[in-house]
């Protein structure tokens, strides 16, 4: 199970760094998540630079723990956002498909983050 965790903290660790690069890299791509009564660009970046901060965390003994509860955090904020879009004409995430298959992976995500803040 160790080595397990390990792997998927070094995952967890790549893919919301890179998650939180692209919010800065390529703001447009998910501004059509944010729904429009809120500030797009600035929500984008204070999301971004949390993504990487808590990707960034899982590396390191120190803040592993904090950075899985970061992450479980982040992802039941998005949980409503993900549920939003799936109920849109045309879903930001591509098809109504997509978006309908990406809530329960929010949760499997969910539960993921669950595990490496057990474990560490």
């Amino acid at each position: 199970m160790e080595i397990f965790v390990h792997i998927l903290r070094i995952l967890f660790g790549i893919l919301f760094c890179f998650a939180g690069i692209m919010h800065v890299v390529k703001p447009t791509v998910l501004k059509n998540f944010i729904p429009n009564f809120l500030p797009k660009l600035t929500i984008n970046s204070i999301f971004g630079a949390l993504e990487f901060m808590v990707g960034f965390g899982l590396f390191f003994t120190e803040t592993k723990k904090n950075a899985a509860v970061g992450i479980f955090i982040l992802l039941l904020i998005f949980l409503p956002i993900h549920i939003w879009d799936a109920t849109k004409i045309r879903p930001a995430i591509g098809s109504k498909k997509i978006a309908f298959l990406r809530i329960p992976l929010q949760f499997l995500l969910m539960y993921c983050a669950y595990i490496m803040y057990l474990n560490s």
